[in-house]
């Protein structure tokens, strides 16, 4: 699989944490998320830990409900013994794969016992992604009498050219159903879409957004298409049987999505995210973003609780080898010191509407903001209150960005 896990120290058999992650817990949210690692056909892009029928080598997805709820109970064991035993989760986000792939009686157990393991705080944000082609109206149903308040629909594009270069497999013409099912069953929405793919012209990304905008979703993302290493797409586009995407046409794609997001409604709040005002942004992955604290349950996952960061062993089977014989899945973990996480600050946190507190900045860094705000990519006035954030231009080139404020 492309997917490779990073280095790091060796994980605790018994998942054990440092009593060092109980400082400052008060100060951190705490979120869930619960990793579905199948899908029905893999799509030439993509680069995420799944995996379809034929790569699972023994493991089984109809077991696969029972090792996550496992996991679960082996996080509240590790919490509670480092002195966190009641961490409410504050999110809850069944992300993969394709979590709808699983039947809905699969989902809700594992909702259940995030509930029973830890609790969920009043108002949880509990999301799950979706295909639209996964799910109907009775799935939807069920999910929302389960304790599920939203669902992220992968839309990723209305014209079947460019889905066909995706190599996804719905028919756009069944958004607007799964949509009216959602809202049907009480479900917030929210619509992902990807562009600049090979091919796609902006006439194509303009037909895309229009039938987006149609939905009147609560949330919609927009990425930019990354051409992964190991990929399909990756190796086609070597071959010369797929044209290379062009930076210039995906920035002129991203500003039309901009404005016609803003003349919609919809406010940006992160690079690549936008909602109909503050209630409707995605709360678990502004957590990511800010920081917090999540326990990641499935192959691969990764986890993150007061500056200690592990991830779980990648395959299905092997996951499943460490639940039945009772161990923690992790494969490795690191334990961040002030400077790592300082930095990672300032690579989350300029994403972000609120922008990064200049407090962040060492002395370069607060140095290079006059020089950002000359070129148009930091906002003038926000600097002069301490936040570094971000113009238009200026989340086009997050990246160069961050280089600037991370000099050495």
């Amino acid at each position: 699989m492309p997917s490779t896990l990073p280095l790091g120290d060796p994980a605790p058999a018994d998942g054990e944490l440092p009593s060092s992650v109980v400082a400052g817990a008060d100060d951190r949210n705490f979120g869930v998320y619960l990793h579905v690692p199948f899908c029905r056909v893999r799509c030439g892009y993509c680069d995420f830990n799944t995996y379809t029928g034929d790569e699972l080598r023994g493991a089984r997805r109809d077991d696969y409900a029972s090792q996550a709820i496992e996991e679960v109970a082996l996080g509240g064991r590790v919490l509670s013994g480092v002195g966190l035993p009641s961490r409410l989760a504050s999110t809850v986000f069944f992300g993969g794969g394709t979590p709808t792939m699983l039947p809905h009686s699969d989902l809700t157990s594992m909702l259940h016992a995030v509930r029973d393991t830890w609790g969920l705080a009043p108002g949880a944000e509990v999301t799950t992604e979706a295909n639209p082609d996964s799910v109907d109206a009775e799935y939807l149903l069920a999910l929302a009498d389960a304790g599920f308040t939203r669902v992220s629909f992968g839309m990723q594009s209305a014209v079947p050219s460019v889905l066909a270069t995706l190599e996804r497999t719905h028919d756009p013409a069944r958004i607007p159903l799964v949509v009216e099912w959602a809202r049907a069953a009480g479900l917030d929405v929210s619509l992902d879409l990807i562009y600049g793919t090979p091919g796609e012209t902006l006439d194509d990304w303009e037909r895309s957004l229009d039938a987006a905008l149609a939905q009147e979703p609560d949330h919609l993302s927009a990425y930019a298409l990354i051409v992964e290493e190991g990929t399909k797409l990756a190796r086609q586009i070597r071959r010369g049987e797929v044209a290379t995407p062009d930076d210039d046409v995906a920035a002129d794609m991203y500003e039309l999505a901009d404005d016609r997001l803003a003349a919609a409604g919809y406010d940006w709040y992160e690079v690549s995210n936008w909602s109909r005002g503050v209630d409707h942004r995605s709360r678990h992955n502004l957590a990511y973003w800010q920081g917090h604290d999540w326990w990641g349950v499935g192959p691969g996952a990764h986890s993150h609780v007061g500056g200690v960061r592990w991830w779980n062993v990648k395959h299905p089977a092997a996951y499943q080898q460490r639940m039945v014989a009772g161990e923690s899945p992790g494969a490795g973990r690191e334990t961040l010191d002030d400077e790592t996480r300082r930095v990672e600050r300032v690579l989350l946190g300029v994403r972000i509407r609120e922008g990064l507190p200049t407090s962040e900045l060492d002395d370069d860094g607060r140095r290079a903001v006059a020089g950002l705000i000359a070129d148009g990519w930091v906002e003038g006035r926000p600097a002069l209150q301490g936040r570094v954030v971000l113009t238009r231009e200026g989340r086009l080139m997050a990246d160069a960005v961050v280089r600037r404020l991370l000099p050495s």
